[in-house]
């Protein structure tokens, strides 16, 4: 990334602020589009990415005082053309439209939920509008889930992943939903089968975050799936993987079955280190030995166990192989470098431990000095 780059300058800038006035002043010729400019770019100077969404909704808000069903139609007038519904990834839209979700949330919560997720229904087509459902889906759980049945079946494919990214129970940066975690599966179970990637990448995000909680509903779910015979093969393996990757770091049996690794398999492991001694920014440098049955499919992490202040550990899984025992044996080796500059984990001098993982299950084990 260059020196000096701001994702919310590029995102929310005069450019964007001015397209979007624009859009306005197209469709409504009493639109004071140069005071919305200047008043939106203000404040930009002060904000950060989200409150800049928050800030150009207030400004509309005070552009457009009246009711929510006397300012809709110039809503949507304003708005170009849906994203091209032909695609099937990678087309998220532009972030200036983020806005307009809070406006809808803004002027139409209370009093016009109806109107508020037609609107939402539109907007979606152009920037998704999982953020601003939200608050529908607290205040109006029934019929938000009611419309949503609908929008499962809706013929852009924005509006069908709307249905399952806007309740994710752990959507990130997303405000807090009250739902009960299986009251989407109905909405699931009809989105598992799409044939966009756009949307089954939603799924396996919303059972990801259901596994937080309850793992076993997302492998008998997932399980569920796979006998219906609504999805690819091939399709439904890369989801499945993608569902479970939180339930294989945790060494889940159900999730590993599920994903042909058997955590009883008769594999074993050595672990040898090429120094028992590592400094802080180095790197620990091991090889993994595994002998079992010839072919054996094995998926092989390595768990670190990182001193932290006060003498207490925290141990994080890291991905390492998927393969096959060919010949009944495979060696693997890995250079993990200790960082010593990272913001977010500050690396502890002290005795530390590393596992290896086959099949979620530990396999070896040994100790290593980390120092200055």
């Amino acid at each position: 990334m260059a020196s000096g780059f701001s994702l919310k300058d590029q995102l929310f800038n005069l450019e964007k602020t001015r397209y979007l006035a624009g859009l306005f002043a197209a469709v409504d010729p009493g639109f004071d589009a140069p005071g919305f400019e200047m008043r939106v770019m203000s404040r930009f100077p002060e904000l950060e990415l989200k409150q800049r969404i928050h800030w150009i909704a207030e400004v509309l808000q005070g552009h457009y005082s009246a009711p929510l069903p006397e300012v809709a139609p110039v809503l949507r007038a304003a708005l170009p053309p849906p994203l091209d519904p032909g695609k099937s990834d990678d087309d998220f839209g532009d972030f200036i439209f983020a806005p307009l979700g809070e406006f809808v949330v803004a002027k139409g919560l209370e009093d016009h939920p109806d109107l508020s997720l037609d609107l939402l229904e539109d907007l979606t087509q152009r920037f998704s509008m999982e953020y601003a459902i939200r608050p529908f889906l607290n205040r109006w759980p029934d019929l938000t889930l009611e419309r949503m049945r609908d929008w499962a079946g809706h013929d852009h494919y924005h509006v069908r992943r709307l249905a399952s990214e806007g309740t994710r129970p752990r959507l990130p940066w997303g405000l807090g939903i009250t739902l009960d975690l299986r009251a989407p599966l109905p909405l699931l179970d009809r989105l598992h089968g799409d044939r966009t990637r756009f949307v089954t990448r939603s799924v396996a995000n919303h059972l990801n975050d259901i596994a937080k909680k309850e793992p076993d509903l997302v492998v008998e779910t997932l399980h569920r799936w796979r006998d219906t015979g609504q999805q690819t093969g091939k399709e439904m393996d890369w989801m499945t993987r993608h569902a479970c990757r939180g339930l294989v770091k945790a060494g889940h049996a159900g999730a590993l079955t599920l994903l042909g690794y058997d955590p009883e398999a008769p594999v074993a492991a050595a672990i040898t280190l090429d120094a028992e001694t590592v400094a802080i920014g180095d790197a620990l440098s091991f090889a993994v030995d595994l002998s079992g049955p010839e072919d054996q499919p094995v998926l092989v992490d390595y768990r670190l166990h990182f001193l932290r202040p006060g003498g207490k550990t925290s141990a994080k899984v890291f991905k390492l192989k998927q393969a096959r025992l060919a010949d009944g044996k495979l060696t693997l080796l890995k250079r993990h470098r200790m960082k010593g500059d990272a913001t977010t984990f500050t690396l502890v001098p002290g005795a530390h431990r590393i596992e290896v993982l086959v099949n979620g299950t530990r396999r070896a084990e040994t100790v290593f000095e980390l120092t200055r």
